[in-house]
Parts: structure tokens; sequence; C-alpha cells
């Protein structure tokens, strides 16, 4: 008896990696082991010396076999076992490792949105639907498109193991959001990028494509985030934490640090409008979808919680946004003695 492995990946390709995947059948009661893949035509290597190394990281039930069929994750090396330079996950575990004990949680919020025939689900060939405004949570045939789709991603998500805790459809017509979380940085990470593997196989299915790109239609539209939410322990006791979080991220030149690793595009999205911030100007506020970071209005009134870094782009690689997070704000709370 044997069983498929559908080994995935994250690709070289700039300036928005791709997932890949290949298929490896294996003896039922195997060991997921190590393989290979040609670097050449994945932009992570060069045909003279084309041979990367596929290390699984995360294993997970195949909700699409079903069965004893399942979904690796790996991350990408070179020959000699050390990580490739498009594997951003071995520089995340270093930081998530070194501030373990104030014990982070992410919530990542994922837009994304659903083309077929060259435009938007929802859109008219040649024109424009309605304006925004009543397709945010929307319901019924004149303002949801992709529903099913939607549901059915949900689903295999659930029946996957993975942490995805809820779905609701965006602001522009076929524009949706699925989160993922709460969950530690690799970890939100590692069933993201899953996730989004899910999504467009499952897409697939139905001939429409799933972009992640900041913002699909030019004009008065909004874009595509993923809001990023974070907290530590400290920041889940007490108040104090939470300014100091969002002070860190405002400091010198960490917030051009930030935005430059949030995504491609990140200026078309960050114009100060649809609410959004100014890429080139950080703020936060208390329940203000305008500034950089949100305080949601609950955590001021209990006075403990988390913050929203709402600068992300839907596209941004969630092993980098993680760990820039943690590094900056663990290591502002680690100084001011706040863990």
């Amino acid at each position: 008896m044997t069983f498929k492995a559908e080994y995935i990946w994250i690709d070289g390709t700039e300036p928005t990696a791709k997932l890949r995947s290949k298929t490896r059948v294996l003896a039922d009661g195997a060991e997921i082991p190590i393989w290979g893949f040609d670097g050449s035509s994945t932009n992570q290597a060069g045909g003279h010396s084309s041979d990367r190394v596929l290390k699984p990281v995360f294993t997970c039930p195949d909700p699409i076999r079903g069965g004893d069929n399942v979904l690796v994750l790996c991350e990408v090396l070179m020959p000699d076992m050390t990580p490739h330079s498009s594997n951003t996950r071995a520089l995340l575990s270093e930081v998530a490792e070194r501030y373990a004990e104030q014990d982070s949680w992410f919530g990542i919020e994922q837009e994304y949105t659903f083309f077929k025939e060259g435009r938007p689900l929802g859109f008219p060939l040649g024109g424009f639907p309605a304006p925004q405004g009543g397709y945010y949570c929307g319901v019924g045939a004149d303002e949801v498109f992709g529903r099913d789709i939607v549901e059915l991603h949900l689903d295999r998500c659930l029946a996957a193991g993975l942490k995805i805790s809820g779905i609701n459809a965006e602001v522009m017509p076929g524009q949706w959001e699925f989160q993922v979380g709460p969950a530690g940085p690799v970890e939100v990470a590692d069933h993201m990028w899953v996730a989004r593997w899910l999504l467009y196989r499952t897409a697939e299915e139905f001939d429409v494509a799933a972009t992640l790109d900041a913002k699909p239609v030019k004009g008065d539209w909004n874009g595509a985030g993923a809001h990023t939410n974070f907290s530590t322990r400290a920041m889940r006791e007490g108040y104090e934490p939470i300014i100091t979080a969002c002070e860190a991220l405002g400091e010198g030149d960490k917030p051009l640090e930030h935005v430059k690793n949030y995504g491609h595009g990140i200026e078309d999205r960050l114009t100060g409008h649809h609410e959004t911030a100014p890429w080139d100007k950080y703020s936060y506020g208390v329940s203000d979808r305008g500034a950089s970071v949100r305080i949601p209005w609950q955590v001021e009134v209990d006075k403990k919680g988390y913050i929203e870094d709402r600068r992300p782009n839907a596209n941004v690689d969630p092993y980098v946004v993680t760990r820039l997070i943690v590094d900056t704000c663990c290591s502002a709370l680690e100084k001011a003695g706040q863990v």
C-alpha cells in the first residue's frame, strides 16, 4: 500500500515569491524524506549547479486527496544542507527562538481577490460594478461572488488541521479574507503558506485565479492587505507593554525597514485613503483604521490585549512580517523590562 505526499515550497521569484509543489508516492508507514528539485526552474539556482533540497518542516492531512495522503511544507536548502537565500523561514526560526520566553502570538488577516477572464469576479465585461460599500460582509448574488470557492477552502483548511479562524467577504467585489491564528510566529506562517496553497488549488477547480496583488484594481477601490495582529504575554496582561510595542515600531528607521519588507506594491496601497495610513508616515491610535498600527477599542478598555499592524500587503511573506515584528517589539519590551 502507498500514500501520496504533496511537497510544497516557496520559490525564488521576485518581487513576490510563488508556491510550487510536486507529488511523491511513498510506502505506507514511511517517514517523509528530504527530496530535491531543479532550482534553475524556480529562480533558485543556475543551470550549471541546479540541485536544491526540500526539507520537510510541517506536515498535515491532504484534504483534497483524502485518505492517508498528506501535504508537506518544506524549507529550501543548498546541497550542503545550509538554508537557501530564499529561505526566510530559517531566519524567522532564529529570532522566534531568541524571544521564545515572551510567548508571541499572531493572527494574520489574509485578503485576496478572485479573477476570471482577466477581471475580478463580479466585475461586468468592459465596465465596473456599483461602487464599494455594500459588498463587505455582504449577502446575496448581487453583492457576493465566489462564496462556493471560499466555503470549500474553509472546509479544506479545517480538515487539514490548520488554525484558520474565520472568513468574510471584503470591500471590493470578488475580494475575500480568511484569518489564521492565534499561533506562534513560525506556526502561523507555516499554516498561512499551506492555506494559501489550498486557496490556489481550490480556486483552480473552478477555473478561477486567486491573487494577492496589493492593488488589484486601480482607482476608488480598496487594496488587499494582510493585517497582522500581535501580542506577547506581557501585552496580554497589561497596557504599558502595548504602548511600548507601538512606539518601538515607529522608532528611527524601523518604519521604513518594515514597510520595505511588507510586500510588493506597498506604495500603491498605503496611500492614506481606503482605510490606510501613508506608507511613509508612521502612526498609531485607538480604533483608528487610518493609522499604521491600530489598538482595538476593547484593548484600551481592558488595558491589555494586542495590536494590529495594518501595513502588510496581502502578498507579504508571513515569515518576514512575523520576524520583523518579533525582533522590533520583543527587543524593545526586553529593554524596557516588560517581559
